[in-house]
């Protein structure tokens, strides 16, 4: 059933913050949706697009909510949710962070613990602020509710219902789990795309040659370079051994390919291309 009359907060009025508050709108999720953003500009741009109602301040905003996104910088978002559960009545709270162990952890012991429901929607781009704001993007999405046993159940029906509304799909995990896999399937293509950038940018000096023979593949491959370094240090910083074991993995499958460039061997070079062919099997099944 659509909570029409649901009052929503939004902490954070970025890319996924103007996001889901624009599909709440769409499907008439949420009869009134208020701002909560430390950046004036981001407030004030929120305000002229319609991605929200009135910008209030934080205690007066989680006062008046029913329900409550978190979506400001894992680290930000891990420092201000105890903070948030101190004010908390009946309100639900959930986030959109790219890690989750953090946040779970800032909520452990509190006496409102259960009105967290930690949740992560696998969607994203590499812009932000409001105006990178998306409509009509979740249909499909999968939104990740991680250690669901800890959240009230009240609380996670309301999550779960906004969420199927929406078109998610939810997939369950601990969020221990939830950090390894970020790890490998998001957080070090981020990193790839940025050294790859900066490898680019060190040894090509001439801008326009870089325009004029940059093909797809290397547009596809450096666009997360274009990321925002205010999102994704917290979440290095949040998940720092998962990365670095991931890390460690990518560095020694680059110095295999150097080791077959250096000694010939291309026999083996041919090996490593055909076996990284099989991940065509797992992306094949995704788009089933």
């Amino acid at each position: 059933m659509k909570q029409r009359n649901l009052t929503t907060t939004i902490i954070g009025l970025g890319l996924i913050g103007g996001t889901m508050a624009w599909a709440l709108r769409d499907h008439e999720l949420s009869g009134r949706i208020i701002g909560v953003d430390d950046n004036p500009l981001h407030s004030k741009r929120a305000l002229e697009l319609g991605i929200v109602d009135e910008i209030l301040p934080l205690e007066k905003a989680v006062a008046a909510a029913d329900l409550l996104f978190l979506a400001i910088p894992v680290t930000s978002a891990a420092a201000l949710l105890p903070v948030i559960l101190d004010q908390t009545d009946k309100q639900v709270i959930t986030d959109v962070g790219s890690t989750k162990r953090g946040l779970v952890t800032a909520a452990e012991g509190h006496r409102k613990r259960g009105r967290y429901v930690p949740a992560h929607p696998m969607w994203g781009t590499e812009f932000s602020g409001p105006d990178a704001a998306s409509r009509n993007v979740l249909e499909g999405v999968v939104n990740i509710i991680c250690d669901p046993q800890d959240s009230d159940k009240d609380a996670l029906a309301l999550v779960e219902n906004i969420l199927k509304e929406l078109g998610m799909r939810i997939v369950y995990m601990d969020s221990l789990s939830h950090d390894t896999h970020l790890a490998y399937v998001s957080h070090i293509s981020h990193i790839s795309s940025f050294a790859l950038a900066n490898t680019v940018l060190e040894k090509e000096k001439e801008e326009e040659t870089i325009f004029n023979l940059a093909s797809s593949g290397f547009e596809s491959t450096v666009r997360l370079a274009k990321s925002n370094s205010d999102t994704w240090v917290p979440v290095f910083k949040q998940n720092k051994e998962n990365v670095l074991d991931v890390l460690n993995e990518y560095i020694s499958q680059l110095r295999k390919f150097k080791s077959s460039l250096e000694k010939e061997n291309w026999d083996y070079l041919n090996e490593l291309i055909e076996s990284s062919n099989k991940i065509r099997k797992v992306l094949d099944k995704k788009q089933q």
